[in-house]
Order: structure tokens, then sequence, then C-alpha cells
């Protein structure tokens, strides 16, 4: 079995440790019959072409950039931040193997067995988010009238901005894509033709605290999936610096290492598999990494210059309300 770790030590450029890893995963997946193998090659084929920027990026970040001015325009008291980003080649392999270890270890514990080669492959064609765009929110708090509070206002601007997007974007030459019933959402604050494409992690939030509107797109021009997360401040910081990142670090660990101790090794080679792959990943010591483009000093102080860990920025803007703005001026 090959694993992303061991094309991590070269001193190779991220696309050629993608090419290298690419061409195993389909030698290997000649070799033993392995189907899932073959979409995990053609998966990190998207990952090398968006790593690439093509300029079917930049037109798309143009496109995300008109609900922009139209949020200025409808929202101008807001605070909020758009930015979009290529997922990082660590998270997306973090990402699809950990995909399959969920998938295959609840399909166990229910039915004491494991699912068809197919099911686990529809599930993965799920794996639309390589491209995502995040929207920000914050309302200054000199814009609450008397007996308001905060959240519940951030939230009905939240969920309004949701509302809109599908409709704005779908005139842009965007298809929302039907969520399919994951994370329904159970707010009266979106609205009904719209909660079929919306994955609500805020009337649904994880077991670590994460809370976000989550819906996916496909772009009719470039022919690509991309997904665009939508939060307050406070649901961003909870994500980023708070319990839904760190803290929640070894209870992760420690629930896959549960999953592990459900699956008896050896009676199923993809979950065996997606699991080493992703406990070697959660293992890894980034400052000894050699990769062209990537420094680490250790696990937070990281210089990514190329989409190894972190990921590419797209697009940066930031929106200042219009209580600020008068400051400035």
């Amino acid at each position: 079995m090959v694993t992303l770790n061991d094309y991590l030590y070269s001193g190779d450029t991220i696309f050629k440790i993608i090419q290298n890893y690419m061409t195993d995963l389909r030698k290997e997946a000649k070799r033993t019959h392995n189907e899932i193998d073959l979409v995990h090659s053609n998966c990190l084929l998207q990952v090398q072409e968006m790593l690439e920027h093509n300029d079917f990026l930049t037109s798309q970040s143009q496109k995300i950039r008109e609900f922009y001015k139209y949020m200025a325009k409808e929202f101008p008291f807001l605070a909020f931040t758009f930015r979009g980003r290529i997922k990082s080649l660590i998270r997306t392999e973090e990402k699809f193997n950990g995909y399959i270890v969920e998938y295959i270890y609840n399909y166990y514990e229910e039915y004491g067995t494991y699912p068809a080669v197919a099911d686990l492959k529809e599930k993965l064609s799920c794996f639309r988010d390589i491209i995502a765009y995040r929207i920000v929110i914050a309302l200054p708090k000199c814009h609450l009238k008397p007996g308001q509070n905060l959240e519940e206002e951030e939230m009905k601007y939240l969920y309004q901005i949701a509302n809109a997007l599908p409709g704005f974007l779908e005139e842009r030459g965007f298809t929302a894509e039907p969520a399919k019933g994951v994370r329904e959402s159970k707010s009266d604050l979106l609205d009904d033709e719209v909660k079929p494409y919306y994955r609500d992690f805020i009337s649904n939030p994880t077991m670590y605290g994460y809370r976000s509107l989550h819906i996916t797109f496909y772009d009719n021009t470039s022919r690509s999936y991309m997904e665009v997360q939508l939060r307050t401040k406070k649901m961003d910081d909870i994500a980023e610096i708070g319990p839904a990142n760190h803290l929640g670090y070894e209870k992760r660990q420690e629930h896959e290492r549960a999953r592990r101790d459900a699956v008896p090794k050896g009676e199923c080679i993809y979950f065996d598999e997606a699991y080493e792959r992703g406990m070697k990943l959660f293992n890894l010591d980034l400052k000894d990494l050699d990769v062209n483009m990537f420094a680490a000093m250790n696990n937070s102080l990281i210089n990514d210059g190329c989409g190894l860990y972190r990921g590419r920025l797209i697009l940066p803007y930031e929106h200042l309300s219009r209580f600020q703005n008068d400051l400035i001026d």
C-alpha cells in the first residue's frame, strides 16, 4: 500500500509529489483490482488541476465578488469577509480517507457487514469542496437596538444571506446541488425553497461545536464543483481557533481509534488502508518534511507557499460596516 507520507521527504514540488502518488496508486489499483484507489487517484488529479490556478478560477472568483457587492449594498451596516481557497493536499487526503472510514464504520455498526464498492464510490462522489468560499459576517454592537440580542440578530442576517445566495449565483451560471438530506436544516429562518440545498451545521452542530451553513454549487462554465460556507464571526472563531479546531484534536484521535477497534482488521481492505493513511497524516511531524516551497518550524509555525498544508488563497475581500467606514472618513 502506498501513502502520501511516502512522498513528502523527497524535496520535490507539490505537483511532482501528486503526480508520483497518483501514478503509484493507479499501478496498485491495477495490480490489486482496487476500485477505490482509482477514485482516490482521480481526486488527487482534481487537486493538482486546482492548484495550477487555471484561468477559470479567476473568472469564478469574479462572479463570487458580484455577491460581495450585492451584500455591501443590501447590508452596509454589516462587517463581513469573503475568502476563497483551494483545499490543501494534506487536508484533502485526510478528508478523503476520513469519508471511507466513517462510511464503512457506520455501515458496519448498523448492518454487521460492509457496504458494496459501488455504494462506497457513490459516497466518495460527494467530495466536492476542493474549491471553497467562506462568508463570515459580524454585526457591530453600535447597530443593535435596545433589547436586541447580538447573536440572534446576526443569525437573522446570516439566514437572509443564505436565502439570497442560490438564486443570485444561479443567474450567473452556477447550479445549486441538493444536499440529499445531510444535516437538513431545522431553522424557520431558512426558506423552504432553499432548504434542500443547505447542510445546516447551525441547527445541527457537530460534537465539537462546529456551526456553519454549507452549500455546494456546480460551476457550469468550468464544469467543477465548489462549496460556499456561511458563518458569523463567533462561529468562525470556534471553527478556526476554538474547540472545533484545537481542543477536539485528541478526542478525534480517540474517536478514530474506537472505530479501528470496532472493525476487525483484515475483513475490509478499504477500511484498513484508509485508516492507516489517515493515522499517518494525523501523526505527521511537519518540520521534518522536505517539500519544495514548504517550511515548518513546528506544527504551528508554517510557511506554506505551495498549498501542501494550508491550501491556496484565491479570494480575499473585506467589507467594513457603515459605522466603521464613517469613522475612517
